[in-house]
C-alpha cells in the first residue's frame, strides 16, 4: 500500500490522524509531534500536509472540534462516526502503527549504533585530510596504496573490539 519513497500510502496519513486524535483529542502540532515521536525523530509531517488532511476529516464528520476549548489551537476529537470508522479499520491502523513504529525503533537502533558527536568529527576528519591531500596532489600511487592499509588496519582493529 505504502508508495515507495514516502512515508506515507494513500489515505494512510488521513487514517492514522483519526487513529490518534480516537485515542485522545488533540490539535494539529500534538499530531505532527506524537508522528515524529513514533517513528523516533525520522519524519514528520508537515502542517501543509496535517492540516489540509484534519479539515477533510471534519468535513467528512470524522472528527469535530473539541467543545469549550480554551487553548488558541483547535483541538479535535473523533465523532461516533470516526469511530465506526476506526472499529472497520482496525487491523489496518494497527498495522500502520506498527509500522511506523518499527521504523522509528530501526531509525533509533542505527542512530544509536553511529550517531555519536565524537564519531561523525573522527568520521569527517578522516574524510577532509583524505580530501585535502587528494586536493593537493600528494597522492600518488604509494600513497594512495598507504591509505588504503591504513584504513583497511582501522576497519579490521574495529572489527576486533
Amino acid at each position: 500500500m505504502r508508495r515507495r519513497g514516502r512515508m506515507f500510502g494513500q489515505g494512510e496519513l488521513r487514517l492514522l490522524l483519526l487513529h490518534l486524535i480516537a485515542e485522545q483529542p488533540r490539535h494539529g502540532y500534538e499530531l505532527i509531534k506524537a508522528i515524529e515521536e513514533m517513528t523516533a525523530g525520522s519524519y514528520a509531517p508537515s502542517p501543509g500536509t496535517v492540516y489540509p488532511t484534519l479539515s477533510l476529516l471534519e468535513d467528512e464528520g470524522a472528527i469535530r472540534e473539541v467543545a469549550g476549548g480554551d487553548e488558541p489551537r483547535k483541538a479535535f476529537e473523533a465523532t461516533a462516526q470516526g469511530r465506526e470508522e476506526l472499529e472497520d479499520r482496525k487491523e489496518e491502523a494497527e498495522a500502520l502503527v506498527e509500522r511506523l513504529s518499527g521504523h522509528g525503533k530501526r531509525h533509533e537502533e542505527r542512530r544509536r549504533a553511529f550517531a555519536t558527536p565524537e564519531m561523525f568529527r573522527a568520521l569527517g576528519n578522516l574524510a577532509q585530510v583524505v580530501k585535502i591531500k587528494a586536493r593537493k596532489g600528494g597522492l600518488d600511487e604509494d600513497t594512495m596504496a598507504q591509505i588504503v592499509d591504513l584504513i583497511d588496519e582501522m576497519a579490521r582493529k574495529i572489527e576486533r573490539l
